[in-house]
């Protein structure tokens, strides 16, 4: 009987071992490798293609959460985490299992039953990742950085790097000071999820740093249009333009 292959993802080498030394009790599980980042990870991921997946949420260079937004096809996972709110919140929804740190032997082989059961329904547990990406999502956990895949490379866009947003299709291109990328991500998401105070969004194509528009001008009748401090114009509809007024003119 062939082996299921694991891969453990956890920047905490005691968290690593205590998975490692459960497994002992698995006879047809084998780790095939251990990662202290994210991504170490994906490049593991990549070229192992293994059959299990446990996967850390809090990790300094690449979360747990964000590792999972570049993974197109993702291995049967079991999360881990420390106590988080919204991790938390998004788990339960979502009917994804994880491991809240620190946990029993007991409850270690509760998630390994229910990741063989996933393993047999491989459809059900792609709707289990969706489901829980689409919950932190929904949440208004405000953005720190924006993670982006270009071919083999990882992009970390903080967002005090952020310049402006336009949609692209399917996808929207982040402007940053350091680059430009495409994100599989909607326009909505980063409406409700970059600071209001810092970010608007001035057409239903393009978010702006507030402080990177030099000026708002006419440029017909009834239309206008914001001047970046690049040179960049960009179009503005009318409640686009309400919004601008209220914050580049306030009474």
């Amino acid at each position: 009987m062939k082996k299921i292959t694991a891969l453990i993802i956890d920047d905490e080498a005691p968290a690593r071992d205590v998975i490692r030394h459960y497994l002992g009790d698995y006879d047809d599980i084998a780790v095939a490798a251990e990662c202290a980042n994210g991504f170490e990870g994906l490049k593991k991921l990549a070229e192992m293609q293994p059959d299990l997946l446990f996967l850390d949420i809090q990790m300094p260079k690449l979360t747990g959460f964000e590792l999972l937004e570049l993974l197109d096809d993702p291995p049967v996972i079991i999360f881990s985490t420390a106590y988080d709110e919204f991790a938390l919140k998004a788990f339960e929804v979502s009917a994804a299992d994880y491991l809240l740190k620190p946990y029993s032997r007991e409850r270690f082989a509760e998630a390994i039953a229910r990741a063989k059961l996933f393993m047999q329904d491989q459809s059900k547990h792609r709707d289990v990742v969706a489901g829980l990406v689409q919950q932190r999502e929904q949440s208004k956990e405000p953005l720190q950085r924006i993670v982006v895949k270009t071919g083999h490379k990882i992009h970390l866009i903080a967002i005090d790097r952020l310049l402006w947003l336009e949609a692209q299709d399917d996808y929207v291109l982040v402007h940053s000071k350091d680059g430009d990328h495409l994100k599989s991500k909607t326009m909505k998401y980063f409406e409700s999820h970059l600071d209001g105070s810092e970010f608007v969004r001035i057409h239903r194509s393009h978010i702006v740093r507030i402080g990177f528009i030099k000026q708002l001008e006419q440029a017909g009748k009834d239309s206008y249009r914001a001047v970046l401090k690049s040179g960049v114009t960009l179009p503005v509809s009318k409640s686009g333009h309400a919004k601008l007024r209220e914050i580049l003119e306030p009474s």
